[in-house]
């Protein structure tokens, strides 16, 4: 009788896990925040991102900062302007870039001086078409202040994780 018992849970175990929707893959390249100088209260954050499944990007937090925000670079009639934007979209299969000039993310209130050779870890937070939320960490080198978001030579730097939120 354990035995049946034992197979039975098993069995439920194993229906329940198979059951569970998959969180999106989120692949996080050429991560990077720009340095600051000193006394500096804000600063940008800017990567590419790919997921799986269709996605958007709906928060970001960060321990080195107040509070981070996404945001957009857009011309309004002749003029560049920044604004805030509730989220980014991330199509299914197609890279994202968060760029100097387009999307990106803002940190400010910074709590101290973002230094050439540290890094910054950031989560982001992505909400799929079901409202489901997942947390990706990443770490992001702080590059000099004339660094334009070319990848470096030998490739991407930084890391990539998910976990469920």
């Amino acid at each position: 009788m354990t035995r049946q018992l034992f197979a039975a849970l098993a069995a439920g175990l194993l229906s329940a896990a198979v059951s569970l929707p998959a969180l999106a893959q989120v692949s996080v390249t050429d991560p990077w925040v720009r340095a600051t100088v000193p006394a500096q209260k804000s600063t940008g954050a800017f990567m590419q991102l790919q997921s799986a499944g269709a996605a958007r990007l709906v928060e970001v937090r960060t321990p080195v900062a107040g509070r981070a925000e996404l945001h957009e670079m857009a011309m309004e009639g002749q003029v560049m302007r920044m604004r805030k934007v509730d989220a980014i979209e991330l199509p299914a299969g197609k890279p994202v870039n968060l760029a100097s000039g387009g999307y990106h993310v803002m940190l400010f209130d910074l709590k101290r001086q973002l230094k050439e050779g540290e890094n910054v870890e950031l989560t982001l937070v992505l909400q799929d078409a079901a409202g489901k939320r997942q947390d990706v960490k990443a770490t992001l080198p702080v590059m000099p202040l004339s660094h334009s978001g070319k990848p470096a030579a030998g490739g991407h730097a930084g890391h990539a994780g998910h976990a469920s939120h």
